[in-house]
């Protein structure tokens, strides 16, 4: 009999973690099989709370975000995963020697109104889809 394959942590980050990592980790906790892969979301920057628009975005699709709070992304946290995924955060996100990271250009939803949060959202769920197929997540 063989061991299962640890469970790999995914790291989304981008700047102040109140939109579009908040709603990739979502995305990635919903439709990833529980027993291979957990989301973690952080910010350079980390806002005070998930933005009010994302909420209601992500409310619309069955995901409530209110109990999400943004942190920091830290080396630590960043270290102890098996990707790193940033969303526009730049020269401020952590490179980790070893850590293999993907960007992905996202537009930041702040102050967007809802018709394109929701699209920025959309946006979201196909790359954490393709994530899914292409790591064998599902």
């Amino acid at each position: 009999m063989t061991a299962a394959a640890p469970v790999k942590t995914y790291v989304f980050a981008c700047v102040h973690n109140a939109g579009r990592s908040q709603m990739a980790a979502a995305w990635l906790g919903r439709l990833a099989n529980p027993g291979k892969a957990r989301a973690v979301s952080a910010g350079t920057q980390p806002g005070t709370r998930v933005h009010p628009e994302v909420l209601e975005a992500m409310k619309e699709v069955g995901i409530d975000l209110s109990a999400a709070a943004p942190q920091k992304l830290t080396d630590d946290l960043a270290r102890g995963a098996s990707m790193l995924i940033t969303m526009g955060c730049g020269e401020a996100c952590p490179v980790v020697p070893g850590l293999r990271r993907e960007d992905w250009p996202l537009e930041d939803p702040k102050g967007k109104p809802v018709a394109r949060v929701r699209e920025i959202r959309d946006e979201v769920r196909g790359r954490v889809e393709d994530l899914i197929q292409r790591e064998h997540l599902g």
